[in-house]
């Protein structure tokens, strides 16, 4: 089945297999009594029906809370609407029975797909083998590729339900473990399982059955489901779950054997990408974001794919843009940690930086849309007008230039939930709480080149970093995961799991205000919303008031919730 068409036909699916996806308690994964082996699997297409149904509980990147990026959670960027329901995260208001990014029983519904399909697919060889011709050249083809693409299917439900854990215990730690559907007599009032074994699962689970999975779509002669899971992108899911395990929140002790499996782990998928993946950085950085060029890219180990629309363009063009809603937009914070790159220009602060900011962010005298903006009073993008940027700045990573919302035009857009970039600045963090910024430990890359590598993109060519000590690299792989990474539904969890949200995330979010003197613009620092992060419960989310007691005791509540 072609991918694109799994995003699609999510609604056509969740009809489908209603039985699974749906009821009031979704972690109660017993059995419908209603089906039978026999009515559910009367065909092939029932069978990648199921097999497709764990795809469809993939979160939509962007549109993670108010229907957007997720980055106005952290001090990337501030919503423009005062009314959104980020506000609940930013003053700290949320709690275990109004949470904006409850997506608990979602992720739950996705791991019970999983496991449905995989138990009614047992035995899919013997299945697919009924009334079938598998005598003639033609029909013994079809039905050997028929299993060969139930058999990745499995390997690839095994992997999405280690992904959902793995998005469940970023939010929440340890979580409940549920790996089969239960029958009609067994308990479902289960307790959360701890952080660590759900790594191990997800650990487990990716060493089980990554050599089941295609290893490139793009190279096969099933090209045609390229955007399925691969084995490189089970591989990074394996090394990012590790690397979580090892970074200070969970690590509580510093046990730097965390960080070396992190690292073998993660040498694991640059070496698989070196071979037959052909993993690589994209020449431009701007374009790699832009409409399908993700998708043919050496750089995309895992991409979501959506249809074509305008939404992103919609809610985050700049007000003065016809139809725009300027929607998430840039802070100073951000803006001001991209570099300069060549010498300071006192009446532009934007000219002579980091190439990646103006591939990202629409700074005040900047062309988008075919116009110069100016948000100056009384000029089109004035920040006095109803809605306009509260902070100066406007989103253009992911965003098309120049679309005409009026008429209705519309755009592809992509999201790489694995990227190589990230998976170089993954190595060289682990690389450098391993063994330092220039041991290899036998490898091919220390963690100094590794980020280097990022920085040299063709395109972006920032200056090599240079140095001896763990603690100075450590702080400039932050920094460089902040700016290649913006916009990209990382910096609240980095943030988290550096447990560096305490410092940070309760600082004032900055802006700045254009104004004019003399015809020149002069751009003044303001703040433009104060931060709330309650470290004595904020690390990990709440989980669901209504789950809590449906548990009857069972699951107990984070703390400080």
């Amino acid at each position: 089945m072609n991918v694109q068409r799994i995003y699609i036909s999510i609604l056509t699916i969740a009809v489908a297999i209603g039985a699974i996806g749906c009821g009031k308690d979704f972690l109660d994964t017993r059995i419908d009594l209603s089906q039978t082996e026999e009515t559910l699997n009367t065909n092939y297409a029932t069978l990648t029906s199921l097999a497709n149904a764990p795809y469809s509980n993939l979160r939509n990147e962007f549109t993670m809370i108010d229907n957007n990026l997720f980055a106005a959670v952290s001090d990337e960027a501030v919503q423009t609407s005062p009314a959104s329901n980020v506000m609940l995260f930013n003053n700290g208001s949320w709690n275990a029975i109004n949470n904006p990014d409850n997506y608990y029983a979602a992720y739950y519904v996705g791991i019970r797909s999983a496991n449905y399909f995989l138990e009614q697919s047992g035995n899919y060889k013997t299945f697919l083998a009924l009334n079938r011709d598998t005598v003639s050249a033609v029909g013994k083809e079809n039905y050997q590729n028929d299993v060969l693409n139930l058999g990745w299917y499995r390997a690839e439900a095994h992997i999405l339900r280690a992904w959902y854990y793995f998005e469940l215990s970023k939010r929440y730690g340890g979580v409940p473990l549920v790996t089969r559907t239960l029958d009609a007599k067994e308990n479902t009032l289960l307790p959360k399982n701890t952080y660590d074994e759900i790594v191990s699962f997800i650990v487990s689970e990716v060493d089980a059955y990554k050599d089941s999975l295609q290893v490139n779509w793009k190279t096969s002669r099933f090209a045609n489901n390229d955007g399925r899971l691969t084995k490189g992108a089970a591989l990074a899911l394996k090394a990012r779950a590790l690397l979580y395990a090892a970074s200070p929140l969970y690590n509580t002790t510093g046990n730097i054997d965390k960080w070396k499996q992190a690292a073998a782990a993660l040498n694991d998928v640059i070496v698989f990408g070196q071979g037959v993946g052909a993993y690589g950085l994209h020449s431009d950085y701007r374009n790699y974001f832009l409409e399908s060029n993700m998708l043919n890219s050496s750089e995309t180990i895992w991409a979501i794919r959506y249809p074509a629309d305008n939404n992103l363009e919609r809610r985050n063009y700049p007000i003065a843009t016809a139809g725009g809603a300027s929607g998430v937009t840039p802070s100073e914070d951000l803006v001001s940690a991209y570099e300069y790159k060549g010498t300071p220009d006192p009446a532009n602060p934007y000219n002579n930086r980091d190439p990646r900011l103006s591939m990202t962010v629409v700074t005040n005298g900047s062309t988008w849309n075919g116009r110069v903006i100016d948000q100056s009073q009384g000029a089109t993008d004035d920040m006095r007008k109803p809605n306009a940027s509260r902070t100066g700045y406007y989103l253009k990573k992911f965003l098309a230039d120049g679309l005409n919302l009026t008429t209705g035009t519309t755009k592809t857009h992509n999201f790489p939930v694995i990227r190589y970039a990230g998976v170089l600045l993954e190595y060289a963090e682990a690389m450098n709480e391993a063994y330092g910024p220039s041991d290899y430990n036998g490898y091919g890359m220390n963690a100094l080149q590794a980020v280097n590598m990022v920085r040299a993109r063709t395109g972006v060519v920032m200056p090599a970093l240079v140095t001896s000590d763990k603690a100075t690299l450590r702080t400039a792989i932050k920094h460089e995961r902040r700016i290649e990474l913006a916009f990209e539904n990382y910096r609240y969890w980095d943030l988290l799991r550096w447990k560096d949200a305490t410092a940070v995330l309760a600082q004032p979010i900055k802006g700045v205000m254009v104004t004019k003197d003399a015809g020149q613009f002069v751009y003044t620092p303001v703040v433009v919303e104060n931060r709330v992060f309650d470290a004595s419960r904020m690390y990990f989310y709440p989980f669901p008031q209504t789950e809590v007691i449906k548990s009857k005791g069972a699951l107990v509540q984070n703390n400080g919730w």
